[in-house]
């Protein structure tokens, strides 16, 4: 396999697991506490934040191998994971102006890929 896409698969895994994280912070955030302590510090928050800090160390060790150009595009990812998460978990409506901005993610992401 080729070092640049074993190193663009591990940034792109980086890039989900931070949309899962998102995803659990919004849950937390659809929640009621009964104070402020516990709405910062509970399970869903901490293990998002974990899991932040071990996308960004995806990231870090995927930059060993894809141009630092190549970074933010695959980063443009996350939206269509949240997007998709989002449907599939919290049972949002995706628009057809959010679909249509998905799909020109897409595009993008496969033309500079090219």
């Amino acid at each position: 396999m080729d070092k640049r896409i074993l190193f663009s698969i591990i940034y792109i895994g980086g890039v989900f697991i931070s949309a899962v994280a998102q995803i659990l912070l919004k849950k937390s955030a659809g929640k009621t506490y009964e104070s402020r302590i516990k709405e910062y510090l509970n399970p869903y928050v901490i293990i998002s934040y974990a899991i932040f800090f071990g996308a960004t160390f995806c990231s870090i060790f995927a930059y060993k191998g894809i141009p630092l150009s190549f970074g933010p595009i695959l980063a443009a990812l996350e939206y269509i994971f949240v997007a998709v998460l989002s449907k599939l978990i919290l049972k949002e409506h995706i628009s057809l102006k959010k679909f249509i901005g998905l799909s020109i993610i897409i595009a993008g992401v496969i033309i500079y890929s090219l």
